[in-house]
């Protein structure tokens, strides 16, 4: 085992893009630290806007549209068994379904002695299926929280031995406690979004997809709105191709319920940091529970109140760091009477070293270990 710890490991971490989102940053940041450690990270997929980033901090891309849900996507295997022999791969870490079907079937046609052992994570509950089950195949398979674990047990023919529990860890040093913007950022800030000032700012973080909640926190500003609260709501989070058509129902649900000018959308921005910090509070509305919940901790880690549904992993951060911050799926009446609440005085947010990302970071490679083929 010695042998193993002092070992220089190469990990191709596979996943389909590299645009926005938790799995993404979460890939980023274990390259970055790999790297820290005297390891080889390479990663694997199709691109994307936080390429360029990753290779900045020494990880290496090979692009492939591996995870491009085709047949044709087959033709890729032997270009992945080549990458996977030449680069002499010890772990391969798996982050999608579909890039997990590919590269399992590259390794049946590898020679025994050069299989790399495989490693996958658990991002979301899954649909329980046989495409999904590829991800309980790893030789060790990572749940970001007590809720995916909970769901990979009682869905999955696997060993629990196998399963680790690893939360999904935020940097202390990006997000440190009690954060202020620069003066040159708010004074940009303002005058990019005027009709934010002197307003007491509430947020939605979370790509604008149904089942984010965007619909509840409308219907929350405009409760809000009907008590005459100087308040404006924000919802920040990347629009795809194909949720145009739902971003222009929201619109027009604002238009609705009288709030076209209490509210903004603001699509995908890399100052999300920034615009939480200017925010009275941050809302976790998600109707299905999120897996992790990246921005709650974050919100939490600046001390910002968070006001979310108690359910997945938002509620265990809830639960553990800011349990008044809790309410129940879809009562929105009850967010309504908290927000009124807080915008008179806002509770105070303790600092925690709670879901921190060097243990995030630790935890992933002692699971490399463990997965090392002996």
């Amino acid at each position: 085992m010695n042998n193993i710890k002092s070992k220089k490991l190469t990990i191709l971490q596979v996943l389909p893009a590299l645009n926005s989102g938790g799995v993404e940053r979460g890939t980023l940041e274990i390259s970055k630290y790999l790297i820290s450690k005297n390891h080889r990270s390479i990663v694997i997929s199709e691109g994307g806007r936080m390429k360029n980033k990753l290779v900045k901090e020494g990880g290496e891309h090979i692009e492939l549209a591996i995870g491009k849900k085709s047949l044709l996507t087959l033709r890729l295997i032997p270009k992945l068994i080549k990458i996977l022999s030449t680069n002499k791969v010890d772990i391969i870490h798996i982050r999608s379904r579909f890039p997990a079907w590919i590269c399992l079937i590259a390794i049946k046609f590898m020679e025994n002695k050069k299989i790399p052992s495989i490693v996958t994570t658990f991002h979301g509950p899954y649909s329980i299926n046989r495409y999904s089950s590829i991800m309980a195949k790893g030789d060790a398979v990572i749940a970001v929280s007590n809720m995916i674990k909970t769901y990979i047990l009682k869905n999955y023919k696997i060993n629990p031995k196998k399963i680790f529990l690893n939360y999904r860890g935020v940097d202390a040093k990006e997000f440190p406690y009690l954060f202020k913007p620069k003066d040159s950022w708010i004074k940009e800030w303002y005058k990019d979004n005027p009709e934010t000032k002197n307003k007491m700012l509430l947020t939605l973080p979370g790509r604008v997809t149904r089942w984010k909640g965007q619909i509840h926190f409308l219907n929350i500003i405009a409760s809000l709105n009907k008590k005459n609260l100087n308040i404006y709501g924000l919802i920040v989070g990347d629009v795809a191709a194909n949720k145009v058509g739902y971003l222009e129902e929201l619109k027009n649900k604002a238009i609705e319920l009288g709030i076209k000018d209490k509210v903004s959308f603001i699509g995908h921005r890399n100052d999300l940091r920034e615009i939480m910090s200017i925010s009275k509070i941050i809302f976790s509305l998600s109707s299905e529970p999120e897996a992790f919940g990246r921005t709650t901790i974050e919100s939490l880690k600046i001390g910002v109140p968070v006001i979310g549904f108690g359910h997945g992993g938002v509620g265990e951060q809830l639960k553990e760091i800011f349990p008044q911050g809790i309410i129940k799926k879809n009562d929105i009446s009850s967010a309504v009477v908290l927000c009124k609440k807080w915008i008179k005085k806002a509770p105070k947010v303790a600092k925690t070293d709670l879901f921190n990302l060097e243990t995030m970071q630790s935890n992933t490679l002692k699971i490399y270990m463990n997965a090392l083929k002996k």
